[in-house]
C-alpha cells in the first residue's frame, strides 16, 4: 500500500520521523487516517525513555507514539460493521482481552493483559494508523477533528472524573495545575455549571484559565493557597479539588481546601505523597478518588456534552504542527511553555 511517515523516539529526547509501510488492517480492524493527534505529558516519559505505561516494547523506542488521535475510516478488515469508509472517528487507547469483566464493562483500562495506543502499539503520531474497530468512536458532524483528537484522553478524562464527584452548579471547585488536564477539567466544570478557582504556578497558565471561563486564579507559590481558597468560599473551604499536577504541594493542598464531606480527585501522576490522614481526611470525613481516563460507553455522552455546551476546546491548544515538524513539537512541549500541542494533517 506504500508507505508512511511516523514519529519515533530512538532514546534521549532524541525525535525521528522515519518511513513506515502503511499498516493493512486484519480481520475486525480498521485502518485510519490521521487528521489531529495531540501530544500529552505522559508521551514525555517515552521521550525520556522511561515510560509510564506499557510493556517492554515501549522501551525500545521503536513505536510511534500518540494515544489522542481522531481522523477518518479508509479502510475496513473483514468482518468489521460498527464503522465503514469515510466515518470520522476519535480512537479509544485501550485495547484489552476482550473477554475479562473489565472489557465486557468498557472499562479497558483495567484489563490484566492491556495494550496501550502508542505505548504498545502504533499510535497516532503518524499518517495512518490501524486500531481494533471496536476501538472507534464516531464524532459529531458538528465536532472538529481536534476537538474529537482533545475529546478523548484530556476532557474524557476530566469528564468522567467531575461526573464521578458529581460536580454541579451548586459546587466551588479548586483545581490545582492548569496544563492541558487541568484545562480541560476547567472547561468542563464550566459546562457543569459549577464555580472555578484555577491554580498554576505558571502566569501564562493562569492567564488562559481566565480566558477559559475561571472564576478565580491563585498562583501555586503563594504559602497561603489554601487560606485563599477558604476566604473566597465564605470560610467553609472548596466542595470539591482536583489535582491534576501530580505535584505533592498540591495534591496536600487539595485535601487541605475542602471543607468537611468535600470530595477530592487525584489524576496527576506521582508515586509518593506523605499526607496527614487525621486532619486531612478522617475528621473531614472527605471522598477521595483516583481517576484514569474513561470507559468507551461514556464516550458519546462527552462528545454530546462537548457539542451540546459548546465547549471551547480548542481554546486548550496553543500550538499546532505538521508531522515534519515533531522534533520541534516535543522540544517545546517539554519546555512546558505549551498548553496541548496537535499535530495535523
Amino acid at each position: 500500500m506504500g508507505t508512511m511517515k511516523g514519529v519515533v523516539f530512538p532514546g534521549n529526547k532524541k525525535v525521528e520521523v522515519r518511513e513506515f509501510p502503511i499498516p493493512e488492517p486484519q480481520k475486525g480492524e480498521v485502518l485510519v487516517k490521521m487528521k489531529a493527534s495531540a501530544i500529552c505529558r505522559s508521551d514525555m516519559s517515552l521521550y525520556y525513555g522511561n515510560p509510564v505505561v506499557g510493556g517492554d516494547i515501549a522501551k525500545t523506542g521503536s513505536i510511534i507514539p500518540g494515544h489522542e488521535p481522531a481522523g477518518e475510516v479508509v479502510k475496513v478488515g473483514e468482518g468489521v460493521k460498527n464503522v465503514k469508509p469515510g466515518d470520522r472517528v476519535a480512537i479509544y487507547l485501550a485495547i484489552g482481552c476482550g473477554k475479562c469483566q473489565y472489557c465486557k464493562s468498557g472499562y479497558t483500562m483495567f484489563c490484566k493483559d492491556l495494550k496501550v495506543l502508542g505505548f504498545d502499539l502504533h499510535g497516532g503520531d503518524a499518517e495512518y494508523v490501524v486500531v481494533p474497530a471496536e476501538n472507534c468512536m464516531k464524532i459529531p458532524e458538528k465536532m472538529s477533528y481536534i476537538t474529537a483528537a482533545l475529546s478523548t484522553d484530556a476532557i474524557g478524562t476530566l469528564y468522567h472524573a467531575e461526573k464521578r464527584l458529581g460536580v454541579s452548579g451548586r459546587d466551588t471547585v479548586a483545581i490545582f495545575g492548569m496544563g492541558p488536564m487541568g484545562g480541560a477539567g476547567l472547561i468542563v466544570a464550566k459546562g457543569l455549571g459549577a464555580s472555578v478557582i484555577a491554580i498554576d504556578a505558571v502566569d501564562n497558565r493562569l492567564e488562559l484559565a481566565k480566558e477559559l471561563g475561571a472564576d478565580y486564579v491563585l498562583n501555586a507559590q503563594d504559602p497561603d493557597v489554601v487560606k485563599e481558597i477558604v476566604k473566597i468560599t465564605n470560610n467553609l473551604g472548596a466542595d470539591v479539588a482536583i489535582d491534576c499536577s501530580g505535584n505533592q504541594y498540591a495534591e496536600n493542598n487539595a485535601l487541605s481546601c475542602v471543607k468537611p464531606h468535600g470530595r477530592v480527585a487525584f489524576i496527576g501522576e506521582n508515586n509518593k505523597v506523605t499526607i496527614d490522614p487525621s486532619n486531612q481526611f478522617i475528621r473531614k470525613q472527605i471522598i477521595l478518588i483516583g481517576s484514569w481516563y474513561f470507559p468507551i460507553w461514556e464516550y458519546d455522552e462527552i462528545a454530546n456534552f462537548i457539542v451540546d455546551k459548546n465547549l471551547p476546546v480548542e481554546k486548550l491548544v496553543t500550538h499546532k504542527f505538521k508531522l515534519e515538524e515533531a522534533e520541534t513539537a516535543f522540544r517545546l512541549f517539554d519546555s512546558r511553555q505549551t498548553q496541548k500541542v496537535v499535530f495535523v494533517d
